[in-house]
């Protein structure tokens, strides 16, 4: 989630998206100073206006925000200067790299008012309090209906379509070193085939002509053909490793709206994905990073988020959109990862993958 919206699309209307600063910042441009807040971010931060104004009238906390690249990216930068951090808060950590920033201590603890009203399923670090979670959502490969429509032939159900000759040199993914959903994409990928599987899929994978690049919105708006983006980039890659709630921003963000979606979602490749938020460790001003923690899951942040963000929220009771119900319903059975697999094996399956796949 992540760049799960068009940022060129959401600037115009109205949102608080990727920028130097956000609503407002200090003067001296560090943010340091107490009535200044600093959000750290990767690329798909996204609020509303009037929500982001709403806080900061209440708290009498000024929010600026600093976005930097894909959520491995951010968090990788967040990590390398958590000594002198950019900000208070950090967005964006998600299970597949949760384990990373804990250990190499990026985060202090505090309990967030209002964690009684999140799920239990959510709240990974809930004995230490390092982290509040805030969204989730299902990382999935979405496929292009025209395109199989077009060519008469039936979008892939499951990984292992993935690898048959019909959909050779079709899907185009991440790099998993440097993209959060290249990485949940890999790690279903593990979870399905196993510790002494995954290696042999990944190899018919890419004996099946996969594409991998950078990042989501190089893979999504440059190399799908499915995406608005896409199709003006001249993206000739019909699947791609995206998220379950891309086909109702591809919806949302239409001109004029379309009754359906022009994209799918391959159900049985789905890897389901929780990002959270954290106060960091030598923050300049950690009483505006907890009121900050506070908002993000309160019930009004909660209910803006889905159609900003195209994540689902983790406060019970907080309503989804119907564009989620009827374009982009989370995945039922979606592949799961219990965070100490992760925490054990990811490093090692990154280097393989690496090896793997990009040699």
């Amino acid at each position: 989630m992540t760049a799960r919206q068009f940022a060129a699309v959401a600037v115009g209307l109205g949102l608080v998206t990727l920028s130097a600063c956000g609503s407002s910042g200090s003067t001296d441009g560090s943010g340091g100073d107490s009535k200044t807040v600093t959000l750290v971010s990767h690329n798909s931060w996204a609020a509303s206006k009037s929500v982001i104004a709403a806080f900061e009238k209440e708290s009498g906390y000024r929010v600026r925000v600093l976005t930097d690249g894909d959520a491995g990216q951010a968090v990788n930068k967040a990590i390398l200067t958590k000594d002198n951090p950019q900000g208070d808060v950090f967005f964006g950590v998600d299970n597949t790299l949760l384990s990373r920033a804990l250990d190499n201590g990026l985060f202090q603890p505090y309990a967030a008012k209002g964690l009684d009203r999140v799920g239990a399923q959510y709240q990974l670090d809930k004995d230490k309090h390092r982290v509040t979670p805030v969204d989730y959502g299902d990382i999935c490969v979405n496929y292009d209906k025209k395109y199989f429509a077009d060519h008469r032939l039936a979008p892939p159900a499951s990984f292992d379509d993935l690898t048959k000759p019909a959909y050779k040199n079709l899907l185009v993914t991440e790099n998993v070193s440097t993209s959060s959903p290249g990485l949940g994409f890999l790690l279903g990928t593990a979870a399905a085939y196993g510790d002494t599987g995954w290696q042999g899929y990944w190899k018919k994978l890419k004996d099946n002509g996969v594409k991998v690049v950078d990042d989501w919105q190089q893979a999504y708006e440059q190399e799908f053909s499915g995406s608005a983006a896409g199709r003006k980039a001249g993206g000739d890659r019909p699947l791609v490793v995206s998220y379950a709630s891309s086909p109702p921003a591809e919806v949302v963000y239409a001109k004029p709206r379309p009754d359906t979606a022009p994209t799918g979602v391959a159900t049985g490749t789905c890897f389901r994905q929780i990002e959270f938020a954290g106060l960091l460790s030598n923050a300049h001003n950690p009483k505006g990073a907890k009121a900050f923690l506070d908002f993000l899951i309160s019930r009004r942040f909660q209910e803006d988020m889905p159609l900003n963000m195209y994540v689902y929220p983790v406060v019970q009771g907080a309503p989804v959109p119907a564009e989620f119900t009827e374009y982009g319903p989370a995945a039922k059975d979606p592949a799961t990862m219990a965070p100490a697999d992760i925490a054990a094996n990811r490093d090692q399956w990154v280097r393989s993958w690496t090896s793997l796949v990009l040699k």
